[in-house]
């Protein structure tokens, strides 16, 4: 059974839109090459770098680059411009693009050229090829220089792995991605292939392995994660160019390499599939529901199709993290405020007025915060389970009350371009005594 349900999960994680990526990639490659080679080929010159290239994104990924071999002749002429020379070859190259796109916002962002699609942007990254491969990029920030990565290198060396580990390497990598997205981790798409390559190049357990071995597999790469050294950043396979973190991951993988434990401890095939979902998410295969819907009451049935999800309304790519405290009162005064309710008080009163509010984020201005309130139990069912997203109105707070008892949770998420970048949860366990215990 469980070789069926992370083979059914794999599959569920497929880019489901790909046709209309690999079109846009055409076309961007053929008006660049009519451009810079008089030729229409839609595929010379172009190279499909990031997570896409790699073969590692996930349904719903929202950044896809590309790079685009310009010829030397263009270096030589930009170069003896006067001022930020790397500035002026972004904006010629987005001015060529808003001819294909000119009702498409176009930006010269820094070291690429960004194309804002709904969902998803592609992001061209002009490039000079060195005679020994490596990409020599512009970088417009500050005053303007040259920068060189080595992308063919990176690609050669996650697909070497990927074949030796019996093609293990990106499965592993698609679904750490659901996790992560899943649980706000904030790691972006490289740094998980870095981490999942360093894995699989130490260790050839699993080179022999397919789907049966996954469940242990997994919990051995939480586990990996959870043992990483809380250091800035890590080096890039095939090239030992840097990867950066932008926050620790390292608790929340510990905590899904305990619950995938639990998973393969599990007695019942339900109870293992509950706890893979926790880790997950929506995208791992779900709990058969043939006979489940007749037991439920219409009810508690109505009120759970209300709820709505995260990643039905906006792409999410987690790479940043985001902290919420919830201060809580009682009749205007503040009684003490909480970052991690359930771990440090077991149960809120009844007749508490709660403010959850964000404390800390490191996810650059401007973005928007959205919040979601869930309610949960046997109450919570009786008078409808709320669970809709809630816009912030630039407050970066959500007001709440205690009026019934269950186990319910708040969600924060930081919106930034339309694409959640970062997500927490806080657990609000509510009960009925009034002394709280």
């Amino acid at each position: 059974m469980s070789a069926t349900l992370f083979e059914e999960f794999r599959k569920n994680l497929a880019v489901k839109n790909a046709d209309e990526i690999s079109g846009r990639y055409l076309a961007i490659t053929r008006r660049l090459n009519k451009d810079y080679y008089d030729t229409e080929s839609e595929y010379a010159h172009c190279l499909q770098v990031g997570s896409y290239g790699r073969c590692t994104a996930i349904h719903g990924v929202s950044d896809l680059d590309m790079s685009f071999e310009l010829p030397w002749s263009v270096h030589d002429r930009i170069c003896k411009e006067e001022g930020n020379v790397q500035q002026l070859l972004l904006n010629e190259v987005r001015d060529k693009l808003k001819v294909l796109y000119p009702n498409t916002t176009i930006r010269a962002d820094g070291q690429v050229v960004a194309v804002l699609f709904k969902n998803y942007r592609v992001e061209v990254l002009p490039a000079f090829v060195e005679t020994d491969g490596r990409y020599k990029y512009p970088d417009a920030n500050d005053d303007g220089k040259w920068r060189w990565c080595h992308p063919r290198d990176e690609i050669a060396a996650v697909q070497e792995i990927h074949q030796r580990s019996n093609r293990n390497l990106k499965r592993v990598c698609k679904m750490l991605r659901a996790w992560k997205n899943k649980h706000g981790a904030p790691m972006s798409g490289m740094l998980i292939d870095t981490l999942a390559y360093n894995f699989f190049k130490s260790n050839t357990t699993y080179d022999n392995k397919s789907y049966g071995a996954y469940p242990q597999l997994v919990k051995e790469v939480f586990s990996y994660l959870g043992e990483q050294p809380e250091q800035t950043f890590w080096k890039a396979p095939g090239s030992d160019d840097r990867v950066s973190t932008k926050g620790k991951f390292q608790a929340k993988a510990r905590k899904a390499a305990k619950r995938a434990q639990e998973a393969l401890d599990a007695e019942a095939e339900k109870e293992k599939q509950k706890l893979w979902q926790k880790i997950f998410g929506r995208h791992f295969p779900s709990v058969s529901t043939a006979a489940t819907t007749a037991n439920e009451s219409v009810g508690k049935a109505a009120a759970r199709s209300t709820e709505e999800f995260i990643e039905d309304a906006f792409p999410v790519d987690i790479q940043y993290e985001v902290e919420v405290e919830c201060d809580v009162q009682y009749r205007g005064v503040k009684e003490r405020a909480y970052r991690f309710l359930e771990a440090k008080f077991p149960w809120l009163q009844i007749d508490r007025n709660l403010v959850f509010k964000v404390v800390s984020s490191n996810v650059p201005k401007p973005y928007k915060v959205v919040w979601k309130v869930r309610n949960r139990g046997e109450f919570a069912e009786k008078r409808g389970i709320r669970g809709q997203l809630l816009d912030d109105e630039g407050r970066e707070e959500r007001k709440e009350r205690t009026d019934f008892p269950g186990r319910h949770y708040v969600e924060c998420y930081i919106i930034k371009d339309d694409v959640c970048v970062a997500r927490t949860r806080i657990s609000v366990p509510i009960g009925e005594v009034k002394n709280g215990i």
